[in-house]
């Protein structure tokens, strides 16, 4: 089975990267990488954004923002099917009970 790394806007939004891996040990990994540039961005825009921060409360209000953009990204691995091989999709039927008795009819109004 492969594995394809997707990430997740703010956590919610899938986004296929079309990244796909042989094994789910490789697909984790890339996830790492992916999860760690992004808090390497985020650091040097903390870095830069403090020395050029005019007041306090502004610097906090950006920061805040900031890394919710920025880290509310997730990434996550999930299935993904080789392009060689069918994929098999079968509809569920909901179960109807099988009796052995006829099913009663309402008689005609006249």
């Amino acid at each position: 089975m492969k594995w394809m790394l997707v990430v997740l806007i703010s956590g919610v939004t899938p986004v296929s990267t079309n990244l796909v891996f042989d094994k789910f040990s490789e697909c984790l990994a890339a996830e790492e990488q992916m999860r760690q540039h992004y808090a390497d961005a985020f650091d040097a825009w903390d870095r830069s954004a403090a020395a050029n921060a005019d007041r306090r409360r502004d610097y906090r209000r950006a920061r805040d923002i900031q890394a919710r953009r920025m880290l509310g990204n997730i990434g996550t691995c999930i299935p993904h099917a080789d392009g060689n091989q069918p994929q098999i999709v079968t509809p569920q039927q909901p179960v109807t009970p099988q009796t052995s008795q006829p099913t009663p009819q309402p008689s005609p109004r006249t």
